[in-house]
């Protein structure tokens, strides 16, 4: 129970009653005392959650870390063979073509760590205050970079980006989401028709919503929810590590923003980046 009282008083100033109440505060005790618990549930979650990611951090850097020297050993090792190996052996039609796949197989494990050294660095990278940055720069710059693939696969470009305003973003952060889901639209072209990309910006409720629409093989939405994790990958016979969505995912969500995906199989697919400014 709660207990409130105040003191009427004469002309003299004297108290000549107390006025008061007393309430009923039995249910909300208790509704104070549920989310006092629940905080201290969430704090405890929070900790964890802290910890697990601490952890996967130091497993990744250290995965990484040490599996590049045994892997360059075994690029020493291949290049070795090669010099050792009797004058017109390494190009015949039996032994080339395993060389071949055994320098395959290094260049992405390579590659593989690269990435995984990148995830580190943007597990860890914070920046409070980024720049305005111009979109439509980074664009060309990134459609300059992957020229020769656009060439090759004979695509069409629409890029209507000329007109969109700064975001308040890292530039080489943005380069990277660009260039992931621009070459991931060269990569997963549909053999059946040429390539079309189509490359929008719009504003709507407090973000700038960049979309990015291939019309190349698609995937089930029933799977989407899998498309942002690590090392997924929908279509096996591209080469790929399949990191390059979750590196965008996390960079997105380390900026308040976030990225969305719109596909059907054998039509293509439309993702739309949502930056805040």
């Amino acid at each position: 129970m709660l207990g409130r009282a105040l003191p009427s008083r004469n002309e003299r100033g004297e108290i000549i009653q107390w006025i008061g109440t007393y309430t009923d505060i039995h249910e909300h005790k208790l509704a104070q005392q549920r989310i006092a618990q629940a905080q201290q549930q969430l704090h405890r979650n929070n900790e964890q959650l802290v910890r697990a990611n601490v952890d996967l951090d130091n497993f990744i850097y250290t995965a990484s870390h040490d599996l590049k020297q045994p892997i360059n050993n075994i690029e020493g090792l291949l290049q070795a063979l090669l010099t050792e190996l009797p004058a017109g052996v390494g190009s015949s039609p039996e032994v080339e073509p395993l060389l071949s796949m055994m320098q395959t197989s290094v260049d992405r494990f390579k590659r593989t760590i690269e990435y995984l050294t990148e995830v580190t660095k943007l597990q860890k990278e914070h920046e409070p205050q980024p720049a305005f940055v111009q979109l439509a720069p980074v664009v060309e710059e990134v459609l300059l970079d992957l020229g020769p693939l656009l060439q090759a696969a004979d695509a069409r470009l629409d890029v209507e980006v000329a007109n969109c305003p700064s975001i308040p973003f890292s530039e080489k952060n943005l380069r990277s989401v660009v260039y992931n889901l621009l070459s991931n639209a060269v990569k997963y072209r549909s053999p059946e028709r040429p390539l079309h990309i189509r490359v929008q910006y719009r504003a709507e409720g407090g973000y700038l919503v960049l979309t990015v629409q291939d019309n190349g093989l698609g995937f089930p939405m029933a799977s989407s929810h899998k498309l942002f994790g690590m090392f997924q990958r929908f279509h096996g016979h591209v080469d790929g590590s399949g990191i390059g969505l979750y590196m965008v995912k996390r960079i997105l969500d380390n900026a308040g923003g976030r990225i969305e995906v719109d596909s059907t199989v054998g039509e293509g697919s439309t993702f739309s980046v949502w930056f805040p400014y």
